[in-house]
């Protein structure tokens, strides 16, 4: 009997996300070509397994433009034109209401994978970079059903639980949830840097909820200015909600007011505690919260400690203390392994506690 030849895909942008689209699809059996605009940058996706080819596929029939923003309608209108006619295109840009508006072609559907890395480029690329991640498509009334199904089943091969949602909708949301953060991150820690040439001793006071939340102003910068750009109104439009919070605070805090403090302190922790899991089942899982003290080899000690009662940790945060020596790893793992862990963790000196997911 014939094997029947491997499906075929073809990525423009072998960066971090494009690099690690390339081995997700190669992991589930496609043929996978990519091209960039760094011929070095494609060649190193070449020999780290990103990809089966460099150059153009005209018979793949799902095409992922992974560039940045500001270049995706130009590559889709290209492959759109030229590639094969029953392909479908999708990107991975982190604005969507321009580019759907400009692309609003049957067989175009807008794509945001909410995944990323520490890492930089296609050196940090990780098959497993979507597993458990949302990715957000954003199907128009002209998008072709067939096009949507075909997109739709290929990101859930990948293990990321994709939510259809209009453009602007996800726009709105993104600036609140990812750009808002990361331009407010960055103006922090710009203050404490300028602070600094004053202060020499300024950053090396920097306690781990100061290096927790600035954390996102180390990502490379060379994406971000599109993403402004293109979505500035919703990203103006959250600003302007955060200053008057800040505002509120600020009030507050001259004022004496002691319980306003306290009443937002406690609605921003519970909203915090009840955050959804980053996993694809959460009413499965049990989160682990397990104090430690903030030295080298305890993450290596307590995952080791679990892999040792064959504990599969599904997801995991390091809670900084604000001040002070300590932290929380915060750890999701199969409700069924739940009582495993704790045994574990208790009997090397650890005091766990449980918490249920939300859904």
């Amino acid at each position: 009997m014939t094997e029947s030849p491997p499906r075929r895909a073809a990525i423009i942008g072998t960066g971090l996300i494009g690099g690690s689209i390339g081995l997700a699809l190669r992991r589930e059996g496609w043929h996978v070509s990519g091209v960039d605009r760094d011929q070095h940058r494609a060649a190193r996706a070449l020999h780290l397994g990103a990809l089966d080819a460099v150059g153009a596929d005209p018979d793949a029939e799902v095409i992922f433009i992974a560039t940045p923003a500001g270049a995706v309608v130009e590559a889709a209108v290209e492959v759109l034109a030229f590639g094969a006619p029953d392909s479908v295109v999708t990107d991975v840009a982190g604005v969507k209401s321009p580019i759907v508006a400009a692309l609003d072609h049957p067989r175009f559907v807008g794509g945001h994978p909410m995944a990323g890395s520490e890492q930089e480029g296609v050196d940090g690329a990780d098959a497993r970079l979507f597993e458990g991640a949302t990715w957000v498509l954003t199907p128009t009334a002209n998008t072709d059903p067939s096009a949507y199904s075909r997109v739709l089943g290929v990101v859930t091969s990948f293990g990321a639980d994709a939510v259809a949602m209009p453009a602007a909708r996800h726009d709105g949301m993104v600036a609140m949830v990812s750009h808002v953060p990361h331009l407010t991150a960055a103006a922090l820690m710009t203050l404490a840097a300028d602070a600094a040439t004053e202060q020499a001793a300024l950053l090396r006071l920097a306690a781990g909820g100061f290096r927790d939340m600035t954390r996102i102003a180390a990502g490379h910068p060379g994406i971000w200015p599109d993403l402004c750009l293109d979505n500035r109104l919703a990203i103006a439009a959250t600003l302007d909600r955060l200053m008057d919070a800040v505002g509120g605070l600020r009030t507050m805090v001259t004022e004496g007011d002691r319980a306003g403090i306290l009443a937002v302190l406690e609605r921003a922790r519970e909203a915090r505690l009840n955050l959804p899991a980053r996993v694809l089942h959460p009413d499965e899982m049990i989160e682990i919260r397990v104090p430690v003290p903030d030295r080298p080899g305890v993450l290596a000690e307590v995952t080791t400690v679990l892999g040792e009662g064959n504990v599969n940790i599904y997801d995991l945060e390091i809670a900084h203390s604000a001040e002070g020596p300590r932290g929380v790893l915060v750890l999701a793992v199969d409700a069924t392994d739940a009582g495993a862990a704790i045994s574990a963790l208790s009997g090397r000196g650890y005091h766990p506690t449980l918490r249920r997911l939300a859904p």
